[in-house]
């Protein structure tokens, strides 16, 4: 306890000093698209994704650039153009698209690791933005072939980004491994890429694909990205399966350690921050962390008037002394969010409403509060098992259950990952998932499963992690408080079902 205490105190000083020395850290949208005349189309891409950027927008079309409001930009006409809508998080505007030479490059996302980077390249930077980065490693890469530069480039960052960059005579469209940032492209009389479907289906593409983590577009091609084995080591299969020697002392000391670090360099620069919260052990722990990292720290909990989460959320905020706004829900709120939520998931599906609503409206409540950034709890049952299913597949598998519980970090982009991004940008606020940090997924793989689950009649799983939360100081009723799914927890899947009827549960389209 009294060493997580120290290396949060060093922690918070770090914190202070960074914050004068601070890169640009922006979330947005991007989109980019190849055809003939595309000016109107690239416009129109841009503007039905506003929301991810209302704070400026850059185009670049045939080597001409432009930047400033969107509607007061003139679009020059050409053959290949990128855009970019800006949502300004820390520091100055710096205006996308970047460009170094023959490169130009659009980004989505933060680059953590941007200072070692700077440190271990030494650019010659023009901009405060984390992306200048990339592109000049990419420069540095870069011998006549892009796609190489690239792949090279990907191997170093340690970031949640979506990014394109042009040669002027190729291009390359990449996603982080884990697809926190999304990236979709299609093609009819285009081909374009953007942040969002509904951007794609603005030009009429109705084909619409996702870009699966460790791919990449390439002048229209999808090529599989063959990296070094070095950060992105847990994508491989598990190496051994055989972790029940591992000492528990040990692993849970780098495991607090790396919740701690992985915090940090996500509020890194922010005065204050929000946080989705349910009252459950996982957004408990991250609000515990950003609060004795001296981050002003907001909870946001949405619910009907007897759900669960809404009495465990007030009672744990009480506990911890952190400021808590709620809402309550019915049915007429519901009905009230539901086209908005299902513009921003952009499909129908139940789950996906159930479990995007409360954090569309408690984004928006952060959004009227000023805040521009929200965490989440994302990824921590799949990493540490804490659904139900886990125990009846450990009950089954034994330690072999890691590999299901791989498989789910893996797919977790094309629904919790996609759906989360799209309901906070919707409300022009960046979610940041600190569970999902590469160092703790390589970490919470290789815990042995018999301190994840405690045995066949474990209803409480996620042990480690409960462990961990008490050490910090987590509230015991917390810390012992049972796994509920958000959209039961909240309350709203029950009134969805009551709203919806079996007409209006057809699979939902995007109409453009």
């Amino acid at each position: 306890m009294k060493n997580s205490i120290l290396y949060i105190k060093i922690t918070i000083r770090i914190n202070k000093l960074l914050k004068v020395f601070e890169q640009v850290q922006n979330m947005c949208g991007i989109a980019g698209i190849v055809g003939n005349n595309i000016a109107r189309d690239l416009y129109q891409m841009l503007n039905s994704i506003k929301h991810r950027g209302p704070d400026g927008s850059g185009v670049f079309v045939d080597n001409k650039t432009a930047y400033g409001n969107l509607d007061d930009i003139k679009i020059p006409e050409g053959s290949f153009g990128m855009g970019h809508n800006l949502l300004s998080i820390v520091g100055c505007k710096s205006g996308q698209p970047l460009i170094k030479d023959n490169l130009v490059l659009a980004g989505n996302g933060e680059i953590y690791n941007y200072r070692e980077l700077k440190d271990q390249f030494k650019p010659i930077l023009s901009t405060d933005s984390d992306f200048e980065i990339v592109l000049n490693i990419i420069k540095e890469f870069y011998n006549d072939s892009l796609c190489e530069a690239v792949i090279k480039t990907i191997d170093y960052l340690d970031g949640d980004y979506a990014f394109a960059v042009y040669d002027g005579r190729n291009f390359a469209a990449v996603r982080d491994p884990l697809g926190v940032k999304p990236l979709y492209y299609g093609g009819n009389k285009f081909f374009a890429f953007a942040s969002e479907r509904k951007s794609l289906w603005s030009v009429g593409i109705n084909d619409v694909k996702t870009l699966t983590p460790g791919s990449l577009i390439y002048n229209k091609e999808i090529l599989k990205i063959k990296n070094k084995e070095t950060k992105i080591a847990y994508l491989n299969s598990l190496k051994s399966l055989d972790k029940t020697h591992l000492n528990k002392k040990i692993l849970k000391k780098q495991l607090k350690e790396a919740l701690i670090k992985s915090v940090q360099k996500r509020v890194l620069g922010l005065s204050k921050v929000g946080i989705l919260f349910s009252g459950g052990i996982d957004s408990t722990i991250l609000s515990k962390i950003t609060m004795d990292l001296g981050i002003e720290t907001t909870l946001y909990c949405v619910g009907h008037k007897n759900s669960t989460d809404l009495k465990s959320s007030k009672e744990t905020a009480q506990r911890m002394n952190i400021p808590i706004k709620t809402k309550v829900i019915d049915i007429k709120d519901v009905r009230k969010y539901l086209n908005l939520v299902l513009d921003a998931i952009e499909e129908f599906n139940l789950m996906k409403l159930g479990v995007g609503m409360p954090a569309y409206i408690a984004a928006e409540m952060a959004h009227n509060d000023g805040l521009k950034v929200v965490l989440s709890g994302q990824g921590a049952d799949e990493l540490f098992g804490g659904y139900h299913r886990y125990l009846n597949l450990y009950h089954k598998k034994g330690e072999l259950v890691q590999e299901d519980l791989r498989k789910d970090i893996l797919n977790l982009y094309h629904e919790n990952l996609q759906r989360d991004d799209a309901v906070t940008m919707a409300n022009s606020v960046e979610l940041r998932v600190p569970y999902l940090d590469l160092d703790i997924i390589n970490k919470a793989i290789n815990i042995p499963m018999k301190y994840k689950i405690n045995g066949k009649n474990d209803n409480l799983r996620k042990c480690i992690l409960r462990e961990i939360g008490a050490e910090l100081g987590v509230p015991e009723e917390t810390v012992l408080r049972p796994k509920k799914a958000a959209q039961y927890g909240s309350g709203v899947h029950k009134m969805l079902k009551k709203v919806l009827k079996p007409a209006n549960t057809k699979c939902f389209r995007h109409q453009t």
